[in-house]
């Protein structure tokens, strides 16, 4: 498994593409992979393990096993190709999936590449790092553009991000645009009549009908909306919920 060091140098992982280079020892030298056993085979010291080191640690290492055969060898480990560097999305918000990570990167420089982000539930969004969910606030980080919330990604990090389908408001019936608008806080009834275009000329203005479903029990909510348009009656401003249903009646005259 790749991560970072303690210094920040990039730990090598199975799988990465390594150039191998001992100076004066070309028959040494040369280009290998990473073996899922996180082991690679060099001529003359067989088997090493190159897996959770830096590539200065793994020469030392084996500038170290290779003393028994090169007087003083110099060796230098390049890394050519990370493959390793994988990252794990899931949660059903954006297209789920296994991103292999070219160099370092930020989860909002990640997250960015998924563009818009009205389908997503930030709120509940999560990175998760060695089994630990991180401090991170998907949210501000986002939506308010507060950068610094932002944290580097390493290596089989996992990224859960679901969907706000919860988060619906669904207002039918007889207003302008029947569909659904997204939960915020603070979101009251009038707020979606107007997201939705407003009340047709067929509509019972004050008799609107909010359908809350919470666990198995189901509640109706009745609210004048007209007395709150015309009197002001602000106790018919209901607060409503995610998943509510609105549904605004229909008079035949």
């Amino acid at each position: 498994m790749a991560s970072e060091g303690s210094d920040g140098d990039y730990v090598v992982g199975d799988g990465d593409s390594l150039m191998i280079s001992v100076w004066g020892e070309k028959e040494l030298s040369g280009t290998v992979t990473v073996r899922p056993d996180g082991k690679i085979t060099l001529p003359a010291i067989g088997d090493v393990i190159a897996s959770g080191f830096t590539p200065t640690k793994l020469s030392e290492d084996l500038a170290e096993k290779l003393a028994k055969v090169v007087n003083k060898p110099i060796v230098t480990v390049t890394v050519n190709t990370v493959t390793n560097n994988k990252i794990y999305v899931f949660g059903g918000g954006v297209p789920s999936g296994v991103a292999v990570l070219p160099s370092r990167t930020t989860l909002l420089q990640f997250l960015i590449r998924y563009g818009n982000f009205k389908g997503i539930d930030l709120g509940n969004a999560y990175l998760l790092r060695n089994g630990k969910k991180m401090d991170v606030d998907f949210h501000s980080l986002l939506v308010k553009g507060d950068v610094a919330k932002d944290v580097p990604l390493k290596p089989e990090d996992m990224i859960y991000i679901p969907d706000n389908e919860a988060y619906k408001i669904y207002v039918m019936g007889a207003v302008a645009n029947p569909k659904y608008v997204f939960y915020r806080d603070g979101l009251r009834i009038l707020d979606a009549i107007i997201e939705t275009g407003g009340f047709t000329k067929f509509a019972k203005e004050n008799d609107v009908l909010i359908v809350r479903k919470e666990g198995t029990s189901t509640t109706e909510i009745s609210a004048k909306v007209k007395d709150l348009m015309k009197e002001g009656d602000m106790t018919q401003n209901v607060h409503l919920k995610p998943g509510d249903f609105v549904i605004v009646k229909e008079s035949i005259f």
